[in-house]
């Protein structure tokens, strides 16, 4: 695999938290909308099972809160997950300098 392609597939898929906190900073977001979400706004199309395995972890670690939305399970960032968001944002900034 071309060094391109890795990087962008160990920044994108490899790094499926990222975006699904993102996703819930403003809103609560519902489970069901993630994938669709995350396409529009980033350009890919994660895999489900792993959408859903992201987020277990997530809420177990108390990144990530359980909510309702119209009926339906949401999530939204919680204050741990948000600290966690700008350590990445930190760190990606830094790299980026560096390269």
């Amino acid at each position: 695999m071309e060094p391109n392609k890795r990087f962008i597939n160990s920044v994108s898929e490899g790094n499926l938290w990222t975006y699904i906190l993102s996703l819930g900073k403003e809103n609560e977001v519902q489970e069901e909308n993630i994938s669709r979400l995350i396409f529009e706004k980033f350009g890919f199309l994660p895999n489900e099972i792993m959408i859903k395995t992201v987020l277990f972890r997530l809420k177990k670690d108390g990144y990530v809160s359980k909510e309702k939305l119209a009926g339906k399970k949401a999530y939204k960032i919680t204050e741990k997950g948000l600290k966690e968001l700008d350590s990445m944002k930190s760190y990606c900034s830094n790299l980026i300098q560096k390269l």
